[in-house]
């Protein structure tokens, strides 16, 4: 979607996000205003290079970030005028980049059940990435992502090059369906597949599970899961080996994975 000079659209949930977020990957300029069909009273936001325009603080971020989560909840008509405003209202200074915030909401929506039926949907087929929607890499692990994602690969396949916990992995693939970013073609999901992402395990399960992985008893206190975290981490990250030879550095990609992804589990669950 190019900057269109007006758009005017009436939006569904799932739309009303992934527009705003093309919006931002385009870097589009202009004003915004917004209508949810429960409320006769419009939200205005002035964008400026993908970003919405704010006043200072974390405050206001925050409530910009509010604003648009509450509007994502409903159906809403929406008026884009572009190049409307060329100088940021009186007492903004900050911007907030709406691909950024369409992300993290999208990604906040993955819970245990969710990321179960992604993994049984997406497991056999091949993912790749459109590049014209792919988004900036945050962060190491969204570069090793992207990359994974730049030829059709299947799930299986994905995990171990991107090297990162696997409930990431599927917040990052449910980010990018739901924006229209994901190409996926090929087979229905294989769950005989012994690589395959391990299925959702209730939420006791998943602590114990995770303690055993790190190489601690079910009565560790946070502190002793972070060192002993970063103990294993330090043996079995690739890249503090780098005398390795291909053999060995997949194993370490894979225990290192798995070792990450045991930790993410328990920050989760606040263990």
């Amino acid at each position: 979607m190019r900057d269109p000079a007006s758009l005017r659209r009436e939006l569904s949930r799932g739309e009303f996000v992934r527009l705003l977020y093309r919006l931002g990957r385009q870097r589009a300029s202009g004003v915004l205003t917004i209508t949810a069909r429960a409320s006769t009273r419009p939200e205005v936001l002035a964008l400026r290079h993908g970003c919405a325009i704010h006043g200072d603080g974390e405050l206001a971020r925050r409530a910009i970030a509010a604003r648009l989560a509450r509007l994502a909840q409903d159906a809403v008509s929406l008026l884009f005028e572009s190049g409307v405003t060329s100088v940021l209202p009186p007492g903004a200074t900050h911007a907030a980049p709406l691909a950024a915030w369409a992300r993290s909401h999208l990604e906040q929506q993955l819970d245990g059940a969710l990321a179960e039926t992604l993994a049984r949907e997406l497991g056999g087929a091949r993912l790749s990435l459109r590049p014209e929607l792919a988004p900036e890499p945050a962060d190491e692990s969204d570069r090793r992502m992207l990359a994974a994602m730049a030829q059709p690969r299947r799930l299986d396949q994905i995990w171990p090059l991107a090297r990162t916990p696997r409930y990431r992995l599927l917040a990052f693939l449910h980010f990018l369906r739901a924006v229209g970013a994901l190409e996926v073609t090929g087979a229905a999901a294989d769950h005989a597949r012994p690589s395959s992402p391990a299925p959702v395990r209730a939420p006791e399960s998943r602590r114990l599970a995770a303690l055993r992985t790190l190489g601690v008893d079910g009565s560790a206190d946070p502190d002793t899961v972070k060192r002993a975290y970063r103990r294993l981490a330090r043996s079995l990250h690739p890249d503090l080996q780098p005398d390795a030879d291909a053999d060995r550095r997949r194993t370490l990609e894979r225990r290192f994975a798995e070792l990450t992804e045991a930790y993410e589990s328990l920050r989760e669950l606040g263990a």
